[in-house]
């Protein structure tokens, strides 16, 4: 049998990789420290957990794909990283799966990996533990193709006999797995939105819409497993917080259920490796329904939000 095709060895590494991603966030959380620095300010946070998460991630992937491209949210040197941070394991269930025909051929020069080692670190700091998520996304070609989602947390609410946390993981063309996918309620219009990024942008741009509910919740990972679990039908962020390793992963795995994610001009987002980092003109995301969201967007809205 012939080796499994470069894409699908990356995203059952990643798979693994993100696996022991969550452990290290929930073993930084028991031991009670977790060393906070404010990067800009008091909502841009950083923690031990996101520093040692990210070590792991990229010092894992690069040591298995040295040529690929891999971008992460902290900057970091990679010449502290311990053996005990790098994992060599891989998903078996993914690599048993066919490569789509449009990327049998990549070359590891050719992928760019988008890591956000935690996703929602503010909520992390505040204990609301079901918001954070390990993300990462894979991009070819500018466009983001595959990605990881895990959930540290995912579970901790249930008691202690739970399992505690899960791993979403999607191609596009073949799908997304580890979740049940669920479409919200038709007919509501329950929009999903940023809990600690508010501004009056943000409000006038989610009364346009006329929503029925509104919910507020930390993690750009976090918003789009609402969406696809049918908690919510649309992800509108009408401001430019938002980065490229928050979205690629998320983007992906929607992508893959036939969602949508554009920025507030319904323009694509590039994912390329000299690509900037902020996602200036916001964000719009739905599993179903995306026109009748990205019609309501106030001009108001898209004039103060330029690419």
């Amino acid at each position: 049998m012939a080796s499994p095709a470069l894409l699908m060895r990356v995203v059952a590494s990643a798979y693994s990789v993100a696996e022991k991603a969550a452990t290290i966030v929930r073993n930084v959380m028991a031991a009670g420290d977790l060393a906070i620095v404010e990067k800009t300010g008091a909502n841009d946070l950083q923690t031990k957990a996101d520093r040692l998460v990210q070590m792991s991630i990229c010092a894992s992937l690069a040591r298995k794909f040295p040529k690929v491209t891999i971008i992460g949210e902290e900057e970091l040197t990679t010449d502290e990283v311990t053996e005990e941070l790098i994992e060599d394991g891989h998903c078996e269930e993914i690599l048993k799966r066919t490569c789509p025909a449009q990327y049998t051929g990549i070359k590891e020069e050719e992928l760019v990996i988008w890591v956000d080692p935690l996703d929602g670190t503010k909520e992390y700091t505040e204990g609301l533990l079901d918001h954070v998520t390990v993300l990462i996304g894979i991009a070819y070609g500018g466009k983001a193709i595959a990605g990881v989602i895990n959930q540290p947390y995912y579970n901790y609410e249930a008691g202690a006999d739970a399992v505690l946390g899960r791993t979403i993981w999607g191609v596009l063309g073949i799908g997304a797995f580890g979740f049940q996918l669920t479409e919200a309620p038709a007919g509501k219009h329950i929009i999903i939105t940023t809990r600690s990024h508010s501004s009056t942008l943000v409000n006038d741009c989610i009364s346009a819409l006329n929503p029925d509910s509104v919910i507020r919740v930390g993690g750009a990972g976090n918003k789009v497993i609402q969406l696809i679990e049918g908690k919510a039908s649309a992800y509108v962020f009408a401001s430019p917080g938002c980065k490229k390793w928050d979205t690629c992963a998320p983007e992906a795995i929607l992508h893959a259920v036939g969602g949508k994610m554009t920025d507030i001009h319904g323009n694509s987002f590039q994912y390329n490796k000299e690509v900037k980092h902020m996602n200036s003109a916001g964000v719009l995301a739905t599993l179903r329904n995306y026109d009748y969201y990205a019609s309501r967007v106030p001009n108001t809205v898209k004039q103060s939000l330029m690419p």
